[in-house]
């Protein structure tokens, strides 16, 4: 029984002293720690590293997302730009056409002279056409043409005068106008069958 409580005490003084040395852990856990730590450092390492590259990626994808979003807000900002800016050319384009009017309007109140009221009208006309031409916008007449859908709105259908013109226009109710090679406004048109 004494060797045994020898052991004991020899026991304690050995956990005693590898506390000292060891930072308060004994020797049994200090192998298990020690072999423990070395395996953990590694992975320790490894997610925190993983943790720093999973932050690097949401910092990117958040940077990226928040560039998308003003990219977007840019681009639309530019197209009601341009989209207003071409309205405001068109429009600054008319305003003389606009003043000729007002002209030939005043003419025609103090004028008795038909003639000259004609001819001022007509300028005016071809003033406008040619305005309107000049930004794109030309019209096309449609009589004597294959009726095409593509092209034209049928009004109706009436009998044709000959055999050559089944299918064709016969007349035209309005002008049809393209705007740079696509078409704005359809021909209205009646068609004979």
């Amino acid at each position: 029984m004494i060797n045994k409580i020898k052991n004991f005490i020899g026991m304690n003084e050995e956990i005693r002293d590898s506390a000292e040395n060891n930072g308060n852990e004994s020797t049994v856990n200090t192998e298990d720690n020690s072999t423990t730590t070395n395996e953990s450092n590694p992975l320790v390492e490894k997610i925190a590293l993983l943790e720093k590259q999973v932050e690097e990626q949401k910092d990117k994808y958040l940077r990226l997302f928040s560039d998308f979003d003003n990219y977007k807000k840019r681009s639309a900002r530019e197209r009601n730009d341009t989209i207003q800016s071409a309205g405001k050319e068109i429009m600054s384009a008319l305003i003389p056409v606009a003043d000729d009017m007002e002209r030939a309007m005043k003419a025609f109140k103090e004028s008795q002279d038909i003639e000259s009221i004609k001819a001022g009208l007509e300028l005016v006309y071809t003033k406008f056409v040619s305005t309107l031409e000049n930004k794109g916008l030309k019209g096309f007449d449609a009589i004597g043409e294959i009726f095409d859908v593509e092209k034209h709105e049928a009004i109706t259908e009436i009998p044709a005068p000959n055999e050559e013109m089944k299918g064709k226009v016969i007349d035209q109710v309005e002008k049809g106008y393209y705007l740079n090679e696509k078409i704005v406004r359809y021909a209205k048109v009646v068609v004979g069958k």
